[in-house]
């Protein structure tokens, strides 16, 4: 029996975190894994990041939420023939929330034996300031949780 039948791999659009895709391909194959879940997860816009005026326009804001969740099917599905083309197993997945919940939450319900994902590397105020995905997942997560740090290449890591 496989150590790992499905993987969960979140991605936010950045380098940083598609860097983590040559990981699982690698884990992928080398353990058999039936089935890894490219996640994206989408931030709802705040009617506070806009000018009052702007707040008023809900019209706006899901038009603006409509081309979030569009782009982000696009850019998912890349990423799936990407992992495809070298004989990974994988669907994307788009969801709304916050991003270190909605990783958790998705694990715990659906049977994910792995999450690997990157680090952007923020230390000092900047991490303080904006937190860190990894870490919350890292502190949360029912299971194992592979951090990529920004500066790995991926080649001899594996």
């Amino acid at each position: 029996m496989a150590v790992y039948r499905r993987i969960l791999a979140p991605l936010d659009g950045s380098a940083l975190a598609e860097a983590t895709l040559e990981h699982v391909v690698a884990v992928a194959a080398g353990c058999r894994v039936p089935e890894v879940v490219l996640l994206v997860v989408l931030e709802p816009v705040s009617s506070l990041a806009f000018p009052s005026q702007a707040a008023l326009d809900k019209d706006l804001i899901a038009r603006m939420e409509q081309n979030s969740q569009t782009h982000a099917q696009g850019y998912i599905a890349k990423m799936v023939d990407r992992l495809r083309k070298d004989s990974v197993a994988a669907r994307g997945v788009v969801v709304w929330g916050v991003a270190a919940d909605e990783i958790v939450d998705y694990a715990r319900k659906n049977q994910v034996d792995l999450i690997i994902m990157s680090t952007h590397g923020r230390s000092g105020v900047s991490r303080w300031a904006f937190g860190s995905v990894a870490d919350k997942v890292m502190r949360r997560s029912p299971v194992p949780v592979l951090v990529i740090p920004p500066d790995s290449s991926g080649h001899g890591g594996l």
